[in-house]
């Protein structure tokens, strides 16, 4: 038996062509991306087949795909490897709702209908409250938390030990970049994206998807899901919901939680999505820990070879 601790991509590993290979290789992979295009009722595969890149680098777009091509991943390495047995998932920002979807918490259908909903909302919150994020590059936590407060921007995410990245107006964050080297950070570094998440610009996004959540069939997960707000697991239907919710604009505390999975004894991560992001992540911050990133139909086989 194989035991493993899924892992999810966030916004921004997503490419066009993600998933192509998937369907014409995998039968069980086909039937979930066109089972996608039906409950989204479009084409959202000819949009991550095809782009263009600015189509797919929509909230709304991305999120669902990434969705998506991750749970494709999931079910093909099932099916090729009746041995793994998945112990524990976490997921980087809008990947702990695929995480969620995996470990049960909600069917493919409900998930991937909150996921575009989610997208939606950040969305129109991106247009209301226009803003921007940064990544930050070298120093302490402290360092870094007292250029966000200098420059009245938000924590977004902890990604691992030297990388934490800045959220908020577009003004706040260019004031971060240009100052991060007297806090004692190596560089800040803008990055391309749509808005300002995980930052208070979203709370308009966070108030709606709340309404989203308390509609939508909550069950147990069938294993522990990190949380990214919480850092730890919630329990039960209100406080996944909550936590859910409260994610859109709190930090991404991932460094906590990868440190608690590996805590528990977890030694085998799998990584489901394209670019592997979070391998790279782990390799800052636990270099005994062993990632297997798949991200196609060729990682997919490598990985099956190495776990059958």
């Amino acid at each position: 038996m194989s035991k493993a601790v899924l892992l999810f991509s966030g916004q921004g590993a997503q490419k066009v062509g993600m998933g192509q290979d998937l369907v014409t290789t995998y039968p069980v992979a086909k039937e979930l991306f066109e089972k996608a295009d039906e409950v989204l009722g479009r084409s959202l595969t000819s949009v991550m087949f095809e782009g263009p890149a600015e189509a797919l680098t929509k909230t709304g777009n991305c999120q669902p795909a990434l969705f998506v091509h991750g749970l494709a991943l999931l079910e093909v390495l099932k099916e090729k490897v009746p041995g793994l047995e998945p112990v524990a998932a976490a997921g980087l920002s809008l990947g702990e709702m695929t995480a969620h979807a995996a470990a049960g918490t909600f069917s493919f259908e409900e998930g991937l209908k909150l996921v575009a909903k989610r997208g939606e909302l950040m969305d129109e919150a991106c247009e209301a409250n226009p803003g921007s994020m940064a990544a930050m590059i070298g120093g302490s936590d402290e360092d870094v938390a007292k250029l966000a407060a200098e420059c009245d921007v938000d924590i977004a995410n902890l990604n691992c030990p030297g990388q934490t990245v800045l959220s908020g107006a577009e003004e706040g964050i260019d004031q971060a970049v240009a100052k991060a080297k007297e806090f004692g950070l190596r560089m800040g570094k803008k990055l391309q994206v749509a808005g300002a998440y995980h930052s208070r610009l979203m709370a308009g996004a966070q108030e709606k998807l709340s309404g989203a959540l308390a509609g939508a069939e909550i069950n147990e997960p069938t294993i522990p899901v990190v949380s990214n707000f919480l850092a730890v697991p919630a329990e039960g239907a209100d406080a996944i919901r909550e936590s859910l919710t409260k994610q859109v604009t709190g930090s991404v505390r991932w460094i906590e939680t990868i440190r608690l999975l590996r805590e528990q004894g977890h030694h085998l991560f799998i990584e489901l999505g394209p670019g592997k992001v979070l391998a790279g992540f782990m390799a800052r911050i636990d270099k005994e820990a062993r990632v297997i990133s798949i991200e196609d139909a060729e990682s997919l086989e490598a990985a099956i070879l190495e776990m059958s």
